[in-house]
């Protein structure tokens, strides 16, 4: 066990162990959920810029795609979405976690933190995270939109890295990081959502489900999942908008900005549309947060058995 615990306090393990635990939760997380975000970005998508009822049913539109583009089509999009997970996820996770153990009070847990300290550190990983994984999160959301455009306007990205290289390259800085602003806002609102709850939810139902067993951390991590997308479907609504606009003949984009988005799509479809898709929304924000969770605690379980921390 020497060994180990010479690990244990080597410097540097002790400053990326908390992005490691962050990354792999994040990742594994993502190859469970990668479906339901498909189907999730395909039914905001429908309908753009037109008033009336579109198919928000998750099952139909996933046996659409499916019957259209066969299961894969349900994968679209993974390998943006887990260098996603290498970017935005290990960093907030990691800067959080960092951030938490930094001030947590002498003697005691993450879980003791009072709320303004859990808020300012996930305000700060929120932001951070949201901005290192825009360009993923770009390529991610265009890849998955890609099959629906007309066959002469798809882009045909072969993978996560050539799309963020193509959008560095044919669009510059700007498409690079095409929807930054809302993704900031809508990580500030998520990681808010996610990152001032959990501990509390956990410490909360301990008497009732035990101080660290696994149905308290699968139902306090839904409940986190839960509260961080009711909070974010607004935000994520209109990063997806910006995200996949294409220019016209003009060059003219569809959307200035935010609050352009924000007012043209108020005008065209009404308040509701900000939350079209909410049941889909949670059906897969809920999940990836609970099992991002969990895979976080078992993770850390899994180092203290093994005296990494």
């Amino acid at each position: 066990m020497a060994g180990a615990t010479q690990i244990k306090n080597n410097p540097v393990w002790m400053a990326v162990r908390p992005f490691v635990i962050g990354g792999v939760s994040a990742c594994t997380a993502t190859c469970c959920i990668q479906p339901l975000d498909m189907v999730k970005v395909r039914i905001q998508l429908m309908g753009e810029g037109k008033a009336g009822a579109v198919n928000s049913n998750p099952v139909s539109v996933a046996s659409m795609i499916i019957k259209e583009e066969g299961v894969g089509g349900l994968y679209k999009g993974l390998s943006a979405g887990i260098l996603r997970q290498l970017t935005y996820g290990m960093s907030r996770l990691g800067i959080f976690q960092a951030l938490s153990e930094k001030f947590k009070p002498e003697g005691k847990t993450a879980a003791d933190l009072d709320f303004k300290t859990k808020l300012g550190c996930s305000i700060c990983a929120g932001g951070l995270g949201a901005l290192i994984g825009t360009p993923a999160d770009a390529a991610l959301v265009r890849m998955q939109a890609d099959s629906t455009l007309p066959l002469a306007e798809r882009r045909g990205y072969k993978n996560g890295l050539d799309a963020m290289f193509r959008m560095a390259t044919e669009e510059g800085i700007a498409g690079f990081f095409s929807g930054a602003t809302p993704t900031i806002l809508r990580g500030l609102a998520i990681n808010i959502g996610m990152l001032t709850t959990y501990t509390s939810y956990k410490k909360a139902m301990a008497p009732y489900l035990g101080a660290d067993t696994q149905s308290n951390r699968f139902f306090c991590g839904a409940l986190s999942g839960w509260t961080a997308a009711t909070a974010s479907l607004p935000f994520d609504f209109i990063k997806t908008r910006l995200q996949k606009q294409k220019p016209d003949s003009k060059g003219v984009l569809p959307y200035a900005g935010v609050a352009d988005c924000f007012a043209k799509t108020l005008a065209a479809e009404g308040p509701l549309a900000f939350y079209k898709g909410y049941f889909t929304y949670c059906i897969r924000i809920t999940p990836h947060i609970m099992l991002t969770w969990v895979f976080m605690d078992n993770v850390k379980a899994f180092l203290k058995k093994k005296d990494l921390m």
